[in-house]
């Protein structure tokens, strides 16, 4: 018997996969007592559960595990990202079109910025692209009021302090001035809570737009404000490197027969027509009547 699958997993990874909620959230739950395993509530997130355990929240049982879905939306300027806002201002989620399942967002937009939010019914799918170890890049596109000096774009690439606050690398490039505003693309791998306004106001440059345009290899293309559009299985598979391999295998007949044969060409006739004798034609006086 596999030692490992005897172990299980976290009661919150159990919770985040059923796409309820994230792994945080989920130790959120278990604190206020909302979950408990085969009827007695638990106390602390340092569980493991296997496959026969019976875990109920808010008294009911735990959804099966559904596919993990990925999907990529839009997100307008003046939403929060965030499940219910204590200020009572508009979430994305109450923002969403219908007919979507329960998701989780992967990281965060500030209620300011805009562009693309990666969203997903599988909260431990959203924990892990979150993480600055999947080394996925995050790309910005900044506007800002002034005009950054372009050797101290270029030192972010080494990583800077700002307020007692360590960044890592950060590639950016002035694209174009605009009257007293600059526009700026800035890519970075960690995505600490407002960097990138934080970034260019160490630089003497104030965001007063910025857009996110990629998460990794997902791209906010043409996707209007307040769209989504769901990534193919195939793609998020190749993208997570689960996809199954490609087969070089030719593909087999039809059953109940062979394969049908291409025609072969019909053969010319090695006999050519008689030609007709030259002479004048012969004048078909109906033509001119």
């Amino acid at each position: 018997m596999n030692q490992e699958a005897d172990k299980g997993e976290r009661i919150a990874k159990r919770l985040a996969r059923a796409g309820l909620c994230s792994r945080r959230e989920a130790e959120r739950w278990i604190a206020d007592g909302r979950v408990a395993i085969g009827g007695k509530t638990i106390e602390s997130p340092a569980v493991n559960v296997t496959p026969s355990d019976r875990i109920t929240v808010d008294g009911k049982p735990l959804p099966a595990a559904e596919p993990t879905r990925l999907w990529r939306y839009h997100k307008p300027s003046g939403l929060v990202t965030t499940a219910r806002d204590p200020e009572g201002r508009e979430t994305v989620f109450a923002a969403l079109p219908p007919g979507l399942p329960r998701v989780v967002a992967v990281g965060r937009l500030d209620i300011n910025s805009e562009g693309l939010l990666l969203l997903t019914n599988d909260g431990e799918l959203a924990r892990r692209l979150e993480l600055p170890a999947t080394g996925w890049t995050r790309r910005y596109r900044a506007r800002a009021h002034g005009r950054p000096d372009p050797a101290a774009l270029e030192r972010l690439a080494e990583g800077v302090v700002v307020d007692g606050i360590r960044y890592g690398p950060v590639l950016a490039r002035l694209d174009r001035a605009e009257g007293a505003n600059s526009w700026l693309t800035l890519s970075l791998r960690e995505g600490k809570n407002r960097e990138v306004r934080r970034l260019l106001e160490h630089l003497g440059c104030r965001v007063n737009r910025l857009i996110r345009t990629a998460y990794g290899p997902f791209q906010l293309g043409n996707l209007a404000p307040g769209a989504v559009a769901e990534v193919p299985p195939k793609v998020l598979a190749d993208q997570l490197g689960t996809a199954p391999p490609q087969s070089t295998a030719k593909p087999a007949a039809k059953p109940g027969g062979r394969a049908k044969a291409k025609p072969k060409p019909k053969p010319r006739s090695a006999a050519r027509p008689k030609a007709k004798p030259a002479g004048r034609p012969k004048r078909d006086a109906s033509r001119w009547r």
